[in-house]
């Protein structure tokens, strides 16, 4: 008994770390998202959604050493130290996590294989935008969109594409009350 209840508490403690660094991260960078979304049309939510899915919400070994949020592979290669080892890595380094979000819609709005997107949905179209990114080829798991729309939905991160017609239903459901 003592050993499923130590199991069982293990679980929600490891579950409830997982969220709290989830909330950490989207409350540490919502606002360059949604800053970046009006600056090029990529929503706030498959930003956030995609970086938190890619960097395992910032912990992952190329997000806090080479501040690549969204497994960007580089040019060249880069090194960083890992428990004393030198590693050698493919990934490209930013000088902050910022400059990794704006090479994410940098790229999702120049680089031809991805430049239709904006062009094929608005800033709160999160589902369109995902399903396209997929089908452009910037991952090779068929379950990936599905996988990033699950970010979304969970932490809500459509909240921040701010979309004109949300907050008009929103106002006037208010004022009906």
């Amino acid at each position: 008994m003592k050993k499923i209840l130590l199991v069982a508490f293990l679980l929600i403690s490891v579950g409830a770390s997982a969220q709290t660094k989830s909330q950490s991260y989207i409350e540490k960078f919502k606002d360059d998202a949604v800053r970046i979304m009006h600056q090029t049309g990529v929503p706030a939510s498959i930003i956030l959604a995609i970086a938190m899915h890619e960097s395992a919400s910032g912990c992952s070994a190329i997000a806090q050493n080479l501040n690549n949020q969204f497994g960007m592979k580089g040019y060249g290669t880069t090194t960083y130290k890992k428990r004393k080892k030198t590693i050698t890595s493919s990934y490209r380094k930013y000088d902050s996590p910022t400059d990794s979000f704006n090479d994410f819609a940098r790229i999702m709005t120049e680089k031809p294989k991805f430049i239709g997107l904006s062009d094929q949905f608005t800033h709160y179209d999160y589902l369109g935008w995902a399903h396209g990114i997929q089908k452009a080829g910037y991952a090779s798991s068929r379950k990936w969109a599905s996988q990033v729309l699950g970010m979304i939905k969970k932490y809500n991160l459509n909240m921040f594409d701010e979309n004109p017609d949300d907050k008009s239903t929103i106002l006037a459901s208010a004022d009906s009350k």
